[in-house]
């Protein structure tokens, strides 16, 4: 953007401000919403009957206030203008017909942000939505980001993985909505009157993934006595290396959903399956990302062997001692990952001290990818009931079943004469429990974890060296 100097008399002035963040209309849009979300139901509505809601008048003015602001900063992103005028009109619209439970189709079909990815483009989203991980409520979120897209990772995109959707993202500043662990910015989430027949973009923010990251892996080192190489604890200590690191990762998980050899559509919604079998899929693209960054390691790709130890760590330190134990998938895959490279004396656990085989790792990770690969093939060829058997029998190879699980128990204890979906009933809300590694491990990070809500590559402390 071309920047002009103002002058006023003979006295030139500062060239005008270009980040939204330091526009003077951006702390009014913001605090218009939080003012807004208070007011709101879990749909999004505002019930004026309610105990403790606002006059309408009132929530006229700061949805006015909201579209003011957005008037002011929208030209500061041009290439937004058919959005934010968009917005402007769905805003008006819920105001004008009552609060209802509020519609914005029209500017989310207009927000195209996988269409111009550019390294550093700024967007100013607003939207009535839920955030994944944060608040399940549909509340007005505001929210300013950055784009992550380096020449390095376009040109990956364009000769090897392709993912046209796909979009790295930075936060600038955001609502309450995400003062939370999420840090995703999908277009499912957002309040409309009906689902467009596709989505054409989905947003993740690797900075707080990259932050959060950091902060629980140093805890976790620490905690257990695990020597790091010299370089893989100097990528710990770098923000901008993990930040590259989230997003070669994500960029490569997100598009194997829709790679492979695939028994079923990860993304039908409606469909009901075990956890388990979700906790295989996010693993198995955790471990493509792994394995293709062994290749890339490979080809000199310098990001390339960061992702296997962000994968790793994130994976075994983090994901099973985060959330509660109610069909915790994402929990699961990093219980699998753990026991099986422990079950293959990758990872010992030996006096109190984990010592992991740097060398081996990544051939018995990309071994146990090559096994849910597998389960997938052959899943294609069998019944779905017999394929959620086979999913079991792969993941309670490596983890205890609780005592009292009747799939434990296998075929027998459970009444065939109900559909699949029925049988889902009877998995219980922490199958695979925490083995007494974890149990420990939970009890010493969980302080650390909580400690994470909303942070952000600006809010979070240094790692010390």
């Amino acid at each position: 953007m071309t920047e002009i100097l103002v002058q006023v008399g003979s006295e030139e002035q500062v060239p005008p401000v270009t980040r939204v963040v330091e526009h003077p209309a951006w702390p009014v849009l913001k605090d218009s919403v939080e003012r807004i979300r208070p007011w709101q139901s879990k749909d999004g509505s505002i019930d004026f009957e309610a105990e403790g809601a606002p006059a309408r008048a009132d929530a006229e003015a700061a949805v006015r206030r909201v579209v003011e602001a957005v008037e002011e900063l929208s030209p500061l992103l041009p290439h937004d203008a058919a959005y934010h005028r968009a917005l402007v009109a769905d805003l008006r619209r819920w105001a004008d017909g009552g609060f209802r439970v509020p519609d914005f189709l029209d500017s989310l079909l207009a927000f195209q942000p996988a269409a111009g990815r550019a390294d550093g483009l700024q967007h100013l989203v607003v939207f009535p939505m839920y955030t994944q991980n944060g608040n399940p409520d549909r509340n007005l979120e505001a929210v300013v980001l950055r784009m992550v897209w380096p020449d390095w990772l376009a040109e990956l995109e364009r000769t090897r993985y392709d993912n046209p959707l796909f979009c790295g993202i930075k936060f600038e500043d955001f609502t309450a909505g995400y003062d939370t662990n999420s840090a995703v910015l999908f277009p499912e989430t957002i309040a409309v009157r009906e689902a467009p027949e596709r989505f054409s973009w989905g947003g993740i923010f690797c900075d707080r993934e990259a932050a959060r990251f950091r902060r629980v892996t140093d805890a976790a080192v620490g905690i257990l006595g695990l020597n790091l190489p010299a370089d893989i604890a100097a990528m710990v200590h770098d923000q901008k290396r993990c930040e590259e690191a989230f997003v070669l990762w994500d960029m490569v998980h997100d598009r194997t959903h829709s790679h492979g050899d695939l028994p079923f559509d990860p993304f039908m919604i409606k469909q009901r399956q075990p956890f388990w079998m979700y906790g295989l899929e996010e693993l198995r693209c955790d471990l493509t990302a792994f394995k293709e960054a062994v290749k890339l390691a490979a080809d000199g790709v310098p990001q390339a062997r960061d992702v296997q130890y962000a994968v790793l760590f994130d994976r075994m330190f983090r994901f099973p001692v985060t959330g509660d134990r109610v069909r915790n998938y994402d929990g699961l895959g990093g219980q699998l990952l753990f026991a099986y490279l422990h079950k293959h004396d990758v990872v010992r656990w030996t006096d109190n001290k984990l010592a992991i085989d740097w060398e081996r790792a990544p051939q018995v990770t990309n071994q146990l990818c090559a096994e849910i690969e597998k389960l997938y093939k052959d899943g294609i060829d069998r019944p779905k009931l017999v394929h959620w058997f086979a999913g079991y029998e792969l993941v309670a190879t490596y983890l205890a079943p609780h005592p009292g699980s009747k799939w434990a128990k296998g075929p027998d204890a459970l009444d065939l004469t109900l559909p699949p979906r029925k049988l889902v009933d009877d998995v219980l809300p922490d199958e695979f429990p925490l083995s007494m590694f974890y149990e420990a491990l939970s009890k010493k990070l969980k302080n650390v974890i909580a400690e994470t809500k909303g942070i952000t590559a600006d809010s979070a402390e240094p790692v010390a060296a």
